[in-house]
């Protein structure tokens, strides 16, 4: 690698850009005029636009003529020359984009506007040529599919009928939204979903926006002892004893308070402080919830929440990526949504660019008599990894202990992911058609109607026979 860019290399770059448009094609996604001295940078400048507007390189004389500059044509290069200048170019945009950040950093540390100054960087550090060719599609398709399916991903809720139209469950790298009104139970969904991965033996964060530390915990406390708060509150002993033998056998969790209009980079920063200090591996993050949250990489006005939402989704996926992490946020639903026994992406507050970005989200479906009858349902909004969308899942409440379960399967009500049995179909005709309750005026017209009717399903079972 070289230890200087000047003029004359930067000269050369667009020389060998020139002679070859193939090189300049393939390094097209890192060319940046600005990174060129301001002695060639406006032939560098020609060389971009004419390339986006005519979509081919112009010639050197063009070049020469537009700018003053003096540019030469090279001779035919050896082999090799390309590999060279494919691997020096990266090295000096990363060199010149790095500078460029770290200077512009400076600036913005000393107005106090620190939020931007990692994503400067990072993005400055991560620059790189195209060099990763993708998935040979059908080299192999088992051990693609394979990745796919086992790679860190399909975690069970805990929620059996959940899992089942999710295809087994939320992968890591995903941003799963629960959405409900206020008080539909958006947090006590997110503390049951983390007990569950806890008695997985997953370790993980619980971070609140809007609840306190020793909220979180007491509630928590309930699911796990099978206590109801005021239990507790009576028996702290038992309590505490249930809840240590319980984390033995668990894995490691942590409650934080953060406060409204925090960032994805206060978030960030919390994480890394719990695994320096405690080595504790976190396998997964509860954020409570997502329209608290403020954008890290861009100024936005508080009051504009689907261009806030839209960022701060986008954030918290990436961070969900980047950390390889379970993720599990919520969001508000909107007014329009109070009378509504169906969701849909207009009741979500705030717009659809949160949906957009989300892989899986859920409408949280309750009222006040559900809770007492021991219900809750969620309604599956938007997923990516099945066919689920539009899909219920109806779950039992215990409104002591604030657990929320699967139904038991002789309680379980015919979900929409249930498919419908055909001869239980044809059965339930047969029963209404031929029942005594039918209106024994009707005479004979009943009695030709029920034979007709047993004709038809005497052909109809002959025809499933034969199939």
């Amino acid at each position: 690698m070289l230890n200087d860019y000047g003029i004359e290399v930067q000269k050369l770059f667009l020389e060998m850009m020139l002679h070859d448009a193939e090189s300049f094609v393939r390094v097209q996604n890192i060319y940046n005029p600005e990174n060129f001295d301001r002695s060639v940078r406006a032939a560098a400048e020609f060389v971009k636009t004419h390339f986006e507007e005519h979509g081919s390189l112009p010639v050197l004389a063009q070049i020469n003529a537009a700018t003053g500059s003096k540019l030469n044509e090279l001779p035919e290069l050896p082999d090799g020359n390309l590999n060279w200048f494919m691997e020096e170019f990266e090295s000096f945009t990363k060199r010149q984009e790095l500078e460029r950040a770290i200077l512009k950093s400076a600036d913005l540390l000393e107005k106090g506007d620190f939020a931007p100054v990692e994503k400067l960087i990072k993005d400055a550090v991560q620059i790189s040529l195209q060099k990763d060719m993708g998935t040979d599609y059908f080299a192999d398709p088992r051990g693609r599919n394979d990745k796919y399916f086992n790679s860190g991903g399909q975690v069970s809720t805990g929620w059996p009928s959940l899992d089942r139209i999710l295809y087994g469950g939320f992968s890591r790298g995903e941003l799963n939204i629960f959405a409900g009104g206020s008080g539909s139970g958006k947090s006590l969904v997110m503390m049951n979903i983390a007990l569950s991965w806890l008695e997985q033996g997953l370790s993980g964060v619980y971070v609140s926006l809007e609840l306190s530390e020793e909220l979180v915990g007491l509630r928590t406390d309930a699911m796990l002892s099978n206590m109801s708060t005021k239990e507790i509150r009576k028996d702290l002993e038992t309590a505490e004893l249930k809840i240590k033998m319980f984390g033995k056998k668990a894995g490691q969790y942590r409650v934080k308070s953060l406060p409204a209009q925090s960032n994805i980079n206060d978030v960030r920063a919390y994480l890394k402080e719990v695994q320096v200090q405690t080595g504790i591996k976190i396998d997964f993050i509860m954020v409570d919830y997502l329209d608290l949250l403020m954008p890290a990489s861009v100024k936005v006005n508080p009051n504009d929440q689907f261009i806030k939402d839209k960022y701060v989704a986008e954030e918290l996926r990436n961070l969900a990526q980047e950390l390889g992490i379970l993720l599990v946020t919520a969001s508000q639903l909107n007014r329009g949504a109070v009378e509504e026994i169906e969701f849909d992406h207009s009741h979500i507050a705030g717009g659809i660019s949160k949906i957009n970005t989300a892989d899986n989200v859920f409408g949280i479906f309750t009222s006040r008599s559900m809770k007492e009858r021991g219900r809750y349902q969620l309604q599956c909004m938007k997923t990516r990894t099945s066919n689920g969308t539009g899909q219920k899942v109806d779950l039992e409440y215990n409104i002591e202990t604030m657990r929320i379960t699967d139904l038991p399967e002789e309680s379980s009500p015919v979900n929409s992911f249930k498919k419908p049995n055909v001869y239980d179909s044809i059965k339930t005709q047969s029963k209404v058609l031929n029942s005594e309750s039918i209106d024994t005026d009707l005479g004979e017209t009943s009695k030709i109607t029920a034979d007709v009717q047993s004709s038809k399903l005497k052909a109809l079972l002959g025809q499933i026979k034969q199939n």
